[in-house]
């Protein structure tokens, strides 16, 4: 396998309700092979199984059945915040999310003052997490993901959450990623952002892959589905 490729191969993820006898399938018998370099966006409503499936990949969770190759470091912006310690200031977590996401205390060390610079937090860098408005949390988390320099990069929602200088933040960064090639997972609802970033679409559904091809196409059919064409 290439850096930046995936491969998931007859994988099923399967939840038992904490009283046990009861079970939900997330995903069901999904077969993926996701290239170095391409951009893919997940549609789908909530519940098909789009989130789970970008755990699975960024390693988060661990399949029910079948099996899930990743090659290449993958740095994930699943859920805001998640893995900060609210206790500690922004820069304390820049620490321990960088050492989190695979990087040495050298390379943490070397990055920081760019993470910081990145952020764009200014004073707040040295306050508290738990004093942070969303949007600051997002800055920080997305600015600690992208460090570490990841040949695989999985994001879910950040677009929506975030204000008008973050999407610029994030436009910027990813017209970046799209220049160096890397592998990009973009779960949104907001489809025109799949439509400039994503060369290919999977449309999720019930925890199976409804769909899977180019961007529009997919799309098109999303919408005819959900009466919106």
């Amino acid at each position: 396998m290439k850096k930046g490729e995936i491969i998931l191969d007859k994988v099923s993820k399967i939840y038992e309700s904490r009283q046990g006898g009861e079970f939900y399938v997330a995903l069901d018998n999904i077969n993926l092979k996701i290239k170095s370099g391409d951009r893919i966006g997940l549609i789908g409503c909530n519940g098909s199984g789009k989130t789970t499936l970008l755990k699975l990949i960024a390693g988060i969770a661990k399949a029910s059945r079948g099996e899930v190759r990743v090659e290449g470091k993958v740095n994930s912006l699943l859920e805001i915040g998640a893995g900060f310690h609210p206790d500690l200031s922004g820069i304390d977590n820049i620490m321990l999310n960088g050492l989190l996401a695979g990087m040495s205390r050298n390379e943490v060390l070397e990055l920081k003052n760019k993470i910081v610079e990145f952020s764009d937090l200014g004073e707040h860098i040295g306050m508290p997490f738990y004093t942070y408005s969303s949007g600051m949390k997002l800055k920080l988390a997305f600015s600690v993901a992208v460090a570490a320099d990841p040949d695989i990069l999985i994001f879910d929602e950040v677009v929506s959450m975030g204000d008008e200088k973050f999407i610029k933040m994030f436009k910027d960064y990813f017209s970046e990623v799209l220049r160096q090639r890397k592998t990009v997972l973009f779960a949104t609802h907001v489809l025109e952002v799949l439509s400039l970033y994503c060369d290919k679409t999977i449309w999720m559904d019930k925890g199976r892959v409804r769909l899977m091809g180019k961007t529009d196409e997919v799309i098109k059919q999303y919408r005819k589905e959900y009466g919106n064409e």
